[in-house]
């Protein structure tokens, strides 16, 4: 299974499919948004992406009960939901400046949208691909919308059971959706490593024969790198400049030092899986010399019988297997040898 989005492949036989995702951590600043578009470049990230929404879109202009937050464990605690996605929306006159600049540096971008307005206004610009947020992936209509433009469609996976994955599937699929990218997700912020489950990701693969990636919101990119080692193509961090500037969410971004160092060691895991392969390597070869082997260790006349005096089983490899060593023992020398000769069958 493999695909493309623009000109970059996805697929195991491809490096690691790198999102850096700007969210809401613009601060309200289009200079700052450009801004970590290029830092998200120079750190090597294959994309930038954008949430399309504005606050009407997403909820209704209510600040108490049902649409506040009360939760003294979330992030985003004391906020109302309509003030928080106000805070973190990017302006939608936005969204061509910052997918120009990540063209112009060699970067795709794309977006999550959130409802069908954001996915027809995203179609305006023509992005390559769309994402589907863990909070919309029960969200069927918009599925089928994001699914029937034929586009590659990633979805993450956070909260959502087997069934609930399987309708959301199978109407992206019936939709007209042939690229697919399941994300491992967990819905928390941050995410704890024992939270995560990413033994989840091969099984996913088996059970909706699709790629899989990780959306990961665990600090540092330890869980990223492993998740390459399960079968991920895709992984998404979101990504700010400086966490201690703030923002809706920083707390859980990658800087840019980090997301290159994300992008390095994804890519490192990712070669190093290889293939199954046992025995020495082609650039293993040379180092077979430096194994231990017999040697005899004192001079000899023709006829000295060997013993454990004077064969040792040492460092290099010349010599015959150290597996040899008691069957050597009593044997009797065909000719003179000098110390530091290796010991072959020639010689006895």
């Amino acid at each position: 299974m493999e695909f493309q989005i623009g000109s970059q492949w996805i697929g195991k036989n491809h490096k690691p499919f790198i999102i850096a995702e700007m969210s809401g951590n613009h601060n309200q600043s289009l200079e700052r948004a450009l801004a970590i578009v290029e830092a998200a470049a120079a750190a090597g990230a294959d994309a930038l992406k954008l949430q399309t929404y504005t606050a009407d879109t997403m909820t209704l202009d209510i600040h108490e009960g049902d649409f506040f937050i009360e939760d003294p464990n979330n992030l985003w605690q004391g906020n109302s939901l309509y003030n928080l996605y106000s805070e973190a929306y990017t302006p939608w006159e936005w969204h061509k400046p910052i997918f120009d600049r990540a063209t112009e540096l060699g970067m795709l971008a794309f977006s999550t949208p959130f409802d069908e307005t954001a996915v027809d206004f995203l179609e305006s610009l023509n992005v390559p691909a769309y994402k589907i947020a863990s909070f919309e992936n029960t969200d069927i209509q918009l599925i089928r919308k994001v699914a029937a433009t034929g586009k590659p469609l990633i979805i993450s996976t956070g909260m959502a059971s087997i069934a609930e994955l399987d309708e959301s599937v199978c109407a992206a699929r019936e939709a007209g959706c042939r690229d697919l990218v399941l994300l491992k997700c967990t819905s928390t912020y941050p995410a704890t490593p024992e939270n995560t489950n990413i033994l989840t990701i091969p099984h996913m693969e088996q059970l909706f024969g699709s790629m899989v990636g990780m959306s990961d919101h665990t600090m540092g990119v330890g869980v990223s790198v492993a998740s390459i080692a399960l079968g991920a193509v895709v992984i998404e961090k979101h990504f700010t400049l400086k966490r201690s500037d703030g923002g809706v969410d920083a707390s859980f971004s990658l800087e840019p030092q980090e997301m290159e160092s994300l992008v390095i060691e994804t890519e490192r895991a990712w070669q190093a899986l290889g293939r199954v392969s046992y025995g020495p390597t082609e650039r293993e070869q040379p180092s077979l010399k430096h194994r231990r082997s017999l040697y005899i260790s004192q001079n000899l006349r023709k006829g000295d019988v060997l013993t454990r005096d004077n064969i040792k089983a040492i460092r290099p490899g010349l010599g015959l297997p150290t597996k040899y060593l008691d069957e050597m023992i009593g044997r009797v020398v065909s000719r003179d040898v000098s110390k530091g000769t290796p010991l072959t069958w020639e010689v006895i």
